[in-house]
């Protein structure tokens, strides 16, 4: 199986729950967050099944997600983590790029992270996540402990398996607007 295929495939469960949540939050009118679709250029495709079985990818992605809740623009993207370390570099340069300038023009920028091993998902603030980066970039740690990260910010699931973020989103909110 070529490589962009199976590492498109990681995460695949995680994205559909939030798939899953974003289509409840559309249905009850809370939030409008669309999946944003990677571009690539097929090389080749088996025209009996109709799929393709190699590609390429066109340009760099930006983030997972985007969209609006409640007039504030959003933008994240969704990251899973088989152990307690978590790699800054799972997260690409021009992503920081991208949320850094989304947050300069009044959006909010987030990651999602999913902890496999507890069965955990987390609201990563995009202050907190350039934290992290400048420390690897200035030479520091290149990971984050999950123990180095707020607890307060752990997402509940409830509710037929939705990842009920917009409750945490609304806490950064209010955090931004005390500080």
């Amino acid at each position: 199986m070529p490589s962009w295929n199976s590492r498109g495939l990681r995460g695949s469960m995680l994205e559909e729950l939030i798939n899953l949540t974003n289509t409840k939050y559309r249905e009850k009118g809370l939030a409008l967050i669309q999946k944003v679709p990677t571009p690539i250029t097929p090389i080749s495709i088996d025209k009996d099944n109709r799929h393709i079985t190699l590609a390429y990818f066109e340009q760099k992605s930006t983030v997972d997600y985007i969209g609006v809740v409640q007039g504030i623009p959003v933008c994240f993207d969704a990251k899973e983590c088989a152990v307690d370390t978590f790699s800054i570099n799972n997260v690409h340069e021009h992503q920081i790029t991208f949320m850094k300038e989304f947050e300069e023009q009044g959006g909010v920028s987030f990651l999602l992270i999913y902890y496999k091993k507890h069965d955990l998902y987390y609201y990563l603030t995009f202050d907190r996540l350039y934290e992290f980066w400048n420390r690897a970039v200035g030479g520091g740690r290149k990971s984050f402990r999950l123990e180095e990260l707020d607890p307060s910010y752990r997402i509940g699931i409830q509710g037929g398996g939705c990842i009920h973020y917009l409750e945490i989103l609304g806490k950064d909110l209010e955090r931004r607007e005390n500080t």
